[in-house]
């Protein structure tokens, strides 16, 4: 009877049995990354599936929610191609009734860039705390948008947070969409329709 085949020492092995070991893990990972999808390469910067993501018909949610905030809120007419993936209220701190209110409307741009909109009765320093999880965010200076002045607060490599202030409402602009595209929002925000307080 012949014995079995032992696996031969590791001083035995050659750089070539290396080489091929690495082969075959590199193609099983390829294999599983193809069957999955779980693996995507994006030279540009992040962007985001628009097909994987709910339209929301965010003029209709804002005439609801305008019911049920105090403070007048705009409905933006953004730029053809984009479109609303999102639309929330809630308090700006939940353990502080006080703290004020705010309407969230998430965009994505044609490009597939997400901004977030925030409309709110509470303070700039409140808003700013709520959105960055009270940490301390350096302004960069302001812009200006048709007569609206904004505080840009963020490093430079973070996603930019523009703060102003609209007929007494608070107005906060954030994401990963271009300044172009900040500018587009803010623009769309100046000139679109107000909706009186309580609907």
């Amino acid at each position: 009877m012949t014995e079995p085949p032992r696996k031969p020492p590791r001083s035995a092995m050659t750089l070539r049995d290396m080489l091929v070991a690495i082969g075959v893990l590199a193609l099983v990972v390829v294999v599983i990354g193809g069957v999955t999808r779980g693996c995507t390469f994006s030279p540009g910067g992040p962007t985001v599936d628009q097909g994987a993501l709910p339209v929301v018909d965010a003029p209709a949610e804002l005439r609801d929610l305008a019911r049920t905030v105090p403070f007048a809120l705009r409905v933006p007419g953004v730029p053809p191609g984009w479109r609303s993936n999102s639309v929330g209220q809630d308090r700006v701190d939940p353990a502080d009734e006080a703290a004020g209110r705010s309407v969230r409307v998430g965009y994505l741009t044609s490009e597939g860039r997400y901004l977030r909109l925030v409309q709110s009765d509470a303070t700039e320093e409140a808003l700013l705390a709520a959105e960055t999880g009270a940490a301390a965010v350096p302004a960069r200076g302001t812009t200006d948008v048709g007569g609206l002045t904004f505080v840009v607060y963020g490093a430079p490599d973070d996603e930019p947070i523009w703060i102003g202030e609209l007929d007494g409402v608070r107005v906060l602009i954030t994401g990963s969409g271009t300044e172009q595209d900040f500018q587009a929002l803010a623009g769309a925000l100046l000139t679109g329709e107000r909706l009186p307080v309580g609907g």
